[in-house]
């Protein structure tokens, strides 16, 4: 995925079995979705909790936060509760949401880490790609929301 593109269309369920789908998404201010391999390993603890600790910047921004992984309902719910987490996790099993946004396999094996900020329309306005630097996913995220909010984007709608 490029910068312009739309959010693919999905239907995935969250940690609680809920149906999220992308068209619920669209329309009320900007939606964040990390990409991250595993629940509680290092570092998607790391970066879950970044993202958990920065939360209030994201929603006074207006923008809602989302995870996604292949572990199941019952993990993600586990690992939302043991360490406070105030968004939802969705369950992507066979990584089929993964290979729709395009996030890189690590060793082209291992599920990737990516980041993708869309805008209250549904655009993609910026994504993030790196297994090593979890927290920096954080800080990328935060940068184009509060540009959003602010009015500053100045990637061309499609």
């Amino acid at each position: 995925m490029s910068a312009g593109d739309p959010m693919p269309a999905f239907s995935l369920r969250d940690q609680d079995g809920n149906p999220v789908r992308s068209d619920d998404l669209v329309g009320d201010g900007p939606v964040v979705i990390f990409f991250y391999p595993k629940d509680e390993t290092a570092g998607c603890t790391a970066e879950a909790c970044a993202f958990r600790d920065h939360y209030e910047t994201f929603r006074d921004a207006g923008a809602r936060v989302y995870g996604v992984s292949r572990d199941d309902d019952a993990s993600h719910r586990q690992f939302r509760e043991r360490h406070g987490l105030p968004f939802p996790l969705l369950t992507d099993p066979g990584g089929e949401l993964a290979k729709l946004f395009g996030v890189p396999k690590t060793l082209g094996l291992l599920p990737g880490r990516s980041t993708y900020i869309f805008d209250e329309r549904g655009v993609l306005r910026h994504h993030f790609n790196s297994q090593l630097q979890a927290v920096k996913h954080v800080q990328e995220a935060k940068k184009v929301v509060e540009e959003l909010a602010a009015g500053h984007d100045e990637t061309p709608a499609p």
